[in-house]
């Protein structure tokens, strides 16, 4: 199929090339205008606990899917005639809504209620409304309704402050930010990954030419992201992934194929016949690799939050894009360029102008990567024991981590709504945020000693201030007053607000979860917890509970498509420790830096947790990108070692000289790849920055230290080890086996240490 691509390329450049352009331009007519179709939610396991009882309070409650909160502040208090008149009018047009479910204040509710909605010092007062709409258009309804206020409301109050936040605004919020972190990622990453392609390929238009492709990607990736929104949710997030994950493959991709191009026309093989051995190899490869990424990608359609799930919509478009466009398009620029692929060439300007002679071709056995290992092979032991102990120890602070919800603090410090999110933590005894609602979905016939009894011994739990019930509210066990808050019973079904003093994340506010749910329901009823503290716990469960299987699956994977390229069991299991490994230092800085605030967490809010879809979005990224360079790297090992002797020494040789023909290009990949992800940390979404800093750390410590310090180390211990497979499977893979190069099998040692033959495989 490759070798037609070529031959397709050489008779009909142009058709291919106008092809493309059509495509791209028709993708990103329908795809560029995705993020008006994306959400910033899918967080939650729509099928927890949680989830299920946040639907009932919506349905039968009509407490709304998402809160919208102003806080109200004058110098003068929150009660004076003006910080009131200001109060009255918001409350009167967030009435008007047709979005909101209920509305309360400082100014309307009941006194018992009003006294907590005021803050401490007495200057700000409080409106909370319900606003409907679900995940998805809740903020989109609580935008446009704090857009209207802010228009029509407060210009008539200019003495009082009124800042808009609430569950709601931080979402719509972080929507508008990441629209607009978009754009200054792709102003970063652009022209500094062209300028280290003009570096590295020297010419203009080389450098050119993988841009193009990323262009294609992007915009393809884009439109499949639109055309699946029909569908299903989709997270906006994901364009981070497509824009910095299209640019990075489709750079590396295209990289590959033209340095294996310039490799043979320099060993002197004619343009045409250097094209057709590049896509038979480099081109194999570079689909090998784009499989394996993918694959590695699509296990986050197993997890049930629709966050995971777009990041894997994304990477499938971008990955796929990226492969078709490199084996496709580039082999066909490659020919209708001709020679002026070098032209424009910059470095030799510079050499002529610093008056420095050409560069003479070195021997392999001189270049950098081939001494290098060489180097490393003599010392492989004590190096390769220093490099594991080093990324052991970068990785340990991950063993304390604390898993988290995001809330208003992901936001930059500038945001209204992380300004509310802080007064509310601050100023206000009674923080809605910690509170949790517990839910009897089935409560007719309950009598009212039953919930008397139920909410009496739910408020002698630890660190719950009181509990509000349909028949009363209670503190540590005693009935104090009437209802306080929203409470009730409807269509057959009750809930009660417990309040609580328990920090949100902490070791305490997992305890008292634990001794809610032991309490016995009212008439021994089922009930449902929800609140953020009952979401994160739902939402760390049902990652943790699927992540075995997902790991499971990317192994296997990994092990079947590696066996299938090598024909070997060890360097699968090789690769697959050495991935793992070469995340640790990645997962140590989260933890170090944005958990426990280190290096001043980078200028976000640290909460002393991290959000638990971001180590696992993280890894299955991280995990196959380490794939692809280990197939560019283990590919081109693979075909010194099949036209050498294989003995111990060829094996040693054959990495020394793989590494040196896929040192540059793998360093260079990982550069620009790693300005890609780089970009990503100038997000002002704190988990955006943090995932930019995790990919950035995971693709330099696997391109170095990994791929050029411990591969070749490993693989000097194992020997000729690193190519054995048990007798049936070599003779499976001599049977669907992925060759390289057309050459036969690698077949590994036998029992005897001496070299295999034919008939040692039968």
């Amino acid at each position: 199929m490759l070798h037609r691509i070529a031959r397709l390329a050489i008779v009909a450049p142009r058709r291919i090339i106008a092809g493309a352009a059509l495509l791209m331009v028709a993708a990103a007519i329908f795809g560029v205008p995705v993020a008006k179709s994306l959400s910033a939610g899918g967080f939650q396991d729509p099928t927890a606990e949680s989830s299920e009882a946040t639907r009932l309070l919506t349905e039968k409650f009509s407490r709304g899917d998402m809160q919208l909160v102003f806080t109200v502040a004058s110098d003068a208090g929150a009660q004076s005639p003006a910080a009131r008149a200001a109060g009255l009018a918001v409350v009167e047009a967030v009435d008007a809504s047709p979005h909101i479910a209920y509305v309360t204040s400082t100014w309307t509710a009941p006194p018992p209620v009003a006294a907590d909605m005021v803050s401490a010092d007495g200057t700000i007062g409080l409106i909370v409304a319900g606003i409907t709409g679900g995940e998805n258009y809740a903020q989109r309804h609580a935008q446009a309704l704090v857009d209207s206020i802010a228009d029509t409301v407060l210009p008539a109050h200019p003495d009082v402050t009124v800042t808009p936040g609430g569950q709601a605004l931080v979402y719509s919020q972080i929507t508008k930010q990441t629209e607009h972190d978009l754009l200054l990622m792709e102003s970063i990453a652009i022209p500094l990954s062209f300028l280290v392609l003009v570096w590295v390929f020297g010419g203009l238009l080389a450098a050119a030419l993988p841009m193009a492709v990323g262009g294609l990607a992007i915009v393809g990736s884009m439109a499949v992201l639109r055309l699946v929104t029909h569908f299903t949710d989709v997270s906006i997030f994901a364009l981070n992934l497509t824009i910095a994950l299209g640019l990075a493959l489709a750079i590396d991709y295209t990289l590959l194929i033209i340095s294996r191009y310039r490799d043979e026309l320099a060993d002197g093989v004619p343009a045409e016949e250097a094209l057709v051995r590049t896509l038979g190899t480099a081109g194999r490869t570079v689909l090998f690799s784009a499989t394996t990424v993918g694959l590695s990608m699509a296990a986050m359609i197993l997890f049930p939050m629709y966050f995971l799930k777009s990041f894997a919509y994304a990477g499938i478009a971008t990955v796929a894009f990226a492969a078709f466009a490199a084996v496709i398009v580039t082999p066909a620029a490659i020919v209708l360029l001709g020679p002026r692929l070098n032209a424009l060439d910059v470095r030799r300007l510079l050499r002529r102008i610093l008056r420095r002679p050409e560069p003479t071709p070195k021997p392999v056995d001189h270049l950098f990567w081939y001494r290098s290992t060489k180097f490393v092979v003599r010392r492989a032991v004590p190096i390769g024991l220093a490099g594991v102990v080093l990324l052991l120890l970068a990785g340990a602070p991950f063993l304390g981590v604390k898993w988290g919800f995001p809330d208003d603090r992901v936001l930059p410090a500038s945001a209204s709504a992380h300004q509310v999110g802080d007064q509310l933590r601050d100023d206000f005894s009674d923080n809605s945020d910690t509170a949790v609602t517990v839910v009897v979905p089935d409560a007719a016939g309950v009598a009212p000693a039953d919930f008397d009894r139920y909410a009496a011994e739910l408020s002698r739990v630890a660190d719950v201030s009181a509990v509000s019930a349909p028949t009363g509210t209670f503190i540590d066990g005693a009935r104090v007053g009437p209802p306080v808050g929203a409470t009730g019973i409807a269509d057959g079904s009750a809930f009660l607000t417990v309040s609580s003093d328990a920090p949100l994340f902490s070791d305490a506010s997992e305890r008292q979860l634990d001794a809610l749910h032991a309490v016995a329901g009212p008439g021994d009823r089922a009930v449902q917890l929800t609140g953020i503290a009952q979401i994160n716990r739902d939402s760390v469960q049902a990652i943790l509970s699927l992540l075995p299987v997902v790991l499971g699956v990317i192994a296997v994977i990994t092990f079947l498509l590696l066996f299938l390229l090598t024909g070997s069991v060890v360097l699968p299991l090789k690769a697959l420790v050495l991935n793992v490994l070469s995340l640790t230092a990645a997962f140590g800085a989260l933890v170090w830096i944005f958990q426990e605030g280190h290096l001043g967490a980078l200028g976000t809010t640290p909460t002393g947790t991290l959000v638990a879809n971001m180590p696992v979005l993280l890894f299955c990224i991280a995990f196959g990108l380490a794939m692809d360079y280990e197939v560019f790297l283990i590919s081109r090992i693979r075909e010194f070692w099949l036209a050498s002797g294989r003995t111990r020494a060829d094996n040693d040789e054959s990495v020394a000289l793989g590494l040196a023909r896929t040192g540059r290009v793998i360093t260079a990949a990982a550069l620009v790849m790693s300005i890609s992800f780089a970009a990503l940390i100038a997000a002002q979404v704190s988990f955006m920055r943090m995932f930019g800093l995790g990919l950035t750390l995971a693709v330099l410590v696997d391109a170095t230290l990994v791929r050029m310090v411990l591969v070749p180390a490993f693989m000097h211990v194992l020997g000729r080890w690193n190519w054995w497979a048990p007798k049936p499977l070599v003779r499976l893979h001599e049977r669907i086996g992925i060759s390289e190069s057309g050459e036969p099998t690698a077949v590994g040692p036998t029992p005897e240490g001496r070299p295999a033959s034919k008939a040692d495989t039968g």
